[in-house]
């Protein structure tokens, strides 16, 4: 371990078993980690977060074992048993200061500006440059710039220099035969499978166009009708057309991946869709100075400055650092769970956003407010606190903002501390309202399992995998059972082949409007009351 530290610190490097220490090292064979190979590449992924790889190669019978040792990241010391190691002769000692200091001052250099060998106007997509006019000039309220020739353009926006244009023209604008030849790692790859479980995908589509055009093409094929389902929530007269995943929120998230991502990488951003959440993978870890814990509250230095400064000037991307911000408030006022990046390593930034709407109530608490007369309008910071303190967090919160909520009556105090807040009753009243169907039924259970089943025939075993986050499958088998007693359900086959789907009189129901019907049958047979709030909820 100490070892692989230190190559990682020294720019990477192989260390070899199985060959003699003298030169000119003759094999000698080794049984190091025999038939542990894999198992040696976890151990050291779970113990120091490097991904090493290992070949075993054979002279004769002698087994000789080669790890493969990347190097760190740009600015980032590497540490073991929290002692940051290097080389001396054969020898592991502590980092000295001068290299320590040489370390955390690099910087990444800008690959985007960089010039790319032998590419010319010629070789741009007019289309795409079409685009960039158009987005540039309507962002900066200059229509006068959609007239500018398309050698000022290059010019204006530093996309070329002397004549010569740099990867961010390549990246953002080149045909789409050009990007292969000259940079073929920066298409996107797209899949869709049907269950969390499968190895295979479904469906699987390579984007290799330029970024301009790109862009819409990889939110055509994550907004597909039949994966990107609308989920109507209805409050009183008003009903708010929530998506699985909304617009705003995965175009960020994948101009972020792309305009992050570590070039210098052979491999793609990965974008991996499921009916119940998107995974968004991209090569690089974390630019310098950001990580899991501060990804909030930095401000970084992108590493393609020069690309992230068009994507902002032409409005496709928020300015630099505010881009997590907006996926962030975005997720949470929508009553989502929170955006995951705890997949992320040294050498790959993974965001995985859930479709699941697990607080209906906070999102429309949230829609309220925002639509109402009521001032000041809730940002970012504002919106993330409120969802903190919905969850129970009140420590280590902005006391600026805790004072402009608790003014707009939107937080109370916690009876009894002084320090301590819940949200104000307005949502505790939604949140807790029609909990349960009698004694049969939960109905987050039910609307959990509906939403799965909307427009779709599923086997046990694929709601089981898509809703292994909120029900069991002792709970599925007890729910889908009772929703098909009482009419819900229809349901072929026998035993792990059964198949569901939503009975012929609500099937052409869709979200809110589809819970609602169903739970409003199940009351009816099960002769449960409406609580006071169901008639402000019910449609005017």
């Amino acid at each position: 371990m100490g070892y692989t530290v230190a190559f990682a610190n020294e720019k990477g490097g192989y260390l070899v078993f199985g060959l003699k220490d003298a030169h000119p090292h003759d094999v000698c064979g080794s049984k190091a980690y025999e038939g542990r190979e894999g198992q040696l590449e976890q151990n050291v992924y779970r113990d120091l977060g490097i991904r090493i790889s290992t070949e075993v190669q054979f002279d004769g019978t002698k087994r000789v074992l080669i790890i493969k040792i990347p190097a760190r990241p740009v600015g980032k010391p590497l540490y073991f048993k929290d002692v940051p190691l290097m080389r001396i002769g054969d020898a592991l000692e502590r980092m000295s200061d001068e290299m320590y200091l040489s370390i955390i001052q690099e910087q990444e250099p800008d690959f985007s500006a960089k010039v790319c060998d032998s590419i010319s106007i010629a070789d741009l997509d007019e289309a795409a440059i079409k685009k960039m006019k158009e987005s540039y000039a309507r962002k900066q309220k200059n229509p006068g710039f959609m007239q500018s020739s398309t050698e000022q353009v290059l010019t204006d926006l530093k996309l070329s220099e002397s004549r010569k244009l740099n990867y961010a023209a390549l990246i953002l604008l080149s045909k789409k035969e050009i990007i292969q030849q000259k940079l073929p790692q920066s298409k996107t790859i797209w899949e869709f499978r049907n269950s969390e479980a499968q190895i295979h995908s479904d469906s699987r589509e390579a984007i290799e166009e330029p970024l301009f055009i790109g862009i819409d093409q990889i939110w055509q094929l994550i907004n597909q009708p039949t994966l990107n389902k609308k989920y109507p929530i209805q409050s009183g007269a008003y009903i708010f057309d929530l998506y699985d995943f909304n617009e705003a929120v995965i175009r960020e998230a994948v101009l972020n991946a792309i305009a992050h991502r570590d070039y210098t990488i052979s491999s793609e951003v990965v974008i991996k869709q499921y009916p119940g959440k998107i995974i968004i993978n991209n090569p690089g870890g974390f630019p310098k100075g950001v990580n899991i814990d501060n990804l909030l509250t930095v401000s970084s230095t992108p590493r393609s400055r020069l690309m992230t400064d068009i994507l902002e000037k032409t409005g496709l991307v928020e300015r630099s650092g505010q881009g997590v911000d907006k996926i962030f408030s975005i997720t949470l006022s929508e009553g989502k769970a929170y955006p995951d990046y705890k997949s992320s390593d040294m050498f790959q930034v993974s965001l995985c956003l859930r479709t699941e709407i697990t607080d209906k109530a906070f999102h429309i608490f949230i829609s309220r407010y925002q639509n109402s007369d009521r001032e000041p309008k809730l940002g970012v910071e504002q919106i993330i606190t409120l969802s903190k303190i919905r969850i129970g967090i009140s420590q280590n919160l902005n006391l600026e903002i805790v004072t402009q909520l608790e003014k707009s009556g939107l937080i109370q105090k916690l009876s009894g501390h002084t320090n301590r807040y819940t949200l104000s009753a307005e949502y505790h009243q939604m949140a807790n309202d029609d909990l349960k169907i009698g004694k049969k039924y939960m109905v987050k259970e039910i609307e959990q399992l509906l939403l799965a089943l909307q427009g779709s025939t599923l086997k046990i075993g694929v709601l089981e995998a898509n809703l292994s986050a909120s029900l069991n499958r002792n709970q599925l088998k007890y729910l889908t059972g009772k929703l098909f007693e009482d009419d819900i359900l229809q349901k072929e086959g026998r035993g792990s082949g059964t198949s569901y789907t939503i009975s012929t009189q609500f099937s052409h129901l869709r979200g809110d409007v589809l819970i609602k019907k169903v739970i409003d049958h199940l009351k009816v047979k099960y002769k449960v009351k409406n609580s006071p709030n169901s008639d402000r909820n019910s449609p005017k």
